[in-house]
């Protein structure tokens, strides 16, 4: 799954910018931006970014800017970030002048050729988060967009805020991304998706048909899907595919948000050779299912056919959406992947964005 990116500035993004001489060389002068930590704390729990500090330190390392006056309070930041669980997988400091016209300082891109590799990196879905005309110059050099930490706002920016949690709600509404880590004693999973991806899909869960059916889910659903999963397959199936069906509940309710502008209601009648598959979603916000399939065998693919049923249960009851299923056929493995793809045709349906409505799909006002 390619990976979406938040380029974020340090000095005026992160933490406060001394207006004099605008080197933050002690610790007396650290400072964090209001509720910049908790906004990216957030952002580093429930969204799918790749998070990268990108930054410019004009002269570090020469009589102007030495660096041991740099690095304490910049190590203090980064401490102070991790203990809240905001961890930057890269940072990419530029110690050139102005004058200098660096390659690698912005808006220029010298620091930063590996993101455009197209294979590893999402930019047109990355975000380049500064305070600074040059970070949004950087963000149209890297052909991603933009938030401008600013009062004023700037058409060349995609977004203008000057608040954290404005930019939280921004990404949160816009990424329909998200991410799920659940561990027990019996499981270990991770999962992300990406509503508005292109049927990629990463997953590996100990059981191969698992693996397979969930395949449908990306390939059909036209989603992008991130699965791994570490379970008591010694025991049984049973904890590995109600787990995995609780956490992909949960990262779906997550990347739909409040749901504003979507379908919500998504149906598929789906034929496989003999068997049918009837599937009726609805992103309503409650939990239901109603399962309706005979199976004449007790297994298929390694999985007993009775946690079919109760993975979409899990689902259902994570996602908080309703699930009518009816699927008939003699080869179970063909209902089975029947109904699989159903869902995901019914979840493309339902996923898909109204042009131009920014509306909450139910007379309620809240799903």
């Amino acid at each position: 799954m390619k990976r979406k990116v938040l380029f974020i500035d340090r000095d005026g993004t992160i933490i406060v910018e001394p207006p004099t001489d605008f080197q933050v060389d002690s610790l007396e002068k650290l400072e964090f931006l209001p509720k910049a930590i908790s906004a990216l704390q957030r952002i580093a729990k429930e969204l799918d970014y790749m998070l990268v500090m990108v930054t410019n330190q004009d002269g570090l390392g020469t009589d102007s800017y030495p660096e041991d006056t740099f690095w304490p309070a910049h190590n203090k930041m980064i401490q102070t970030l991790e203990g809240e669980d905001i961890e930057f997988e890269a940072m990419h400091i530029d110690d050139t002048f102005e004058h200098q016209n660096a390659p690698t300082r912005k808006p220029r891109t010298g620091m930063l050729s590996e993101y455009f590799d197209k294979e590893k990196y999402d930019l047109a879905n990355s975000f380049v988060i500064g305070d600074r005309m040059t970070d949004v110059e950087l963000a149209e050099n890297l052909g991603a967009k933009s938030i401008y930490i600013a009062k004023e706002e700037s058409e060349r920016a995609t977004f203008t805020t000057d608040s954290w949690d404005d930019i939280y709600s921004f990404l949160r509404a816009n990424s329909r991304s998200a991410k799920v880590v659940r561990k027990t004693s019996e499981t270990s999973i991770e999962v992300k998706v990406n509503l508005d991806g292109t049927g990629q899909a990463d997953i590996s869960t100990g059981i191969g048909f698992f693996d397979h059916m969930l395949h449908q889910i990306a390939r059909h659903g036209d989603l992008d899907l991130h699965i791994k999963v570490t379970g008591d397959l010694h025991i049984d199936d049973h904890h590995t595919v109600e787990d995995t069906g609780l956490a992909l509940g949960e990262a779906f309710a997550k990347a739909l948000g409040d749901k504003r502008g979507i379908e919500r209601y998504g149906h598929f009648l789906l034929a496989m050779d003999e068997a049918l598959a009837q599937v009726a979603l609805d992103f309503s916000g409650r939990n239901w299912l109603v399962w309706n399939a005979e199976f004449y065998r007790e297994t298929v693919g390694g999985i007993s056919v009775e946690m079919f049923e109760h993975f979409f249960k899990s689902f259902t009851d994570t996602c908080r959406c309703n699930l009518n299923v009816k699927a008939e056929g003699k080869n179970a493995h063909h209902v089975i992947e029947a109904t699989f793809k159903g869902l995901a045709k019914a979840i493309r349906m339902a996923k898909k964005r109204i042009d131009g409505n920014n509306e909450i799909p139910s007379t309620k006002g809240v799903l």
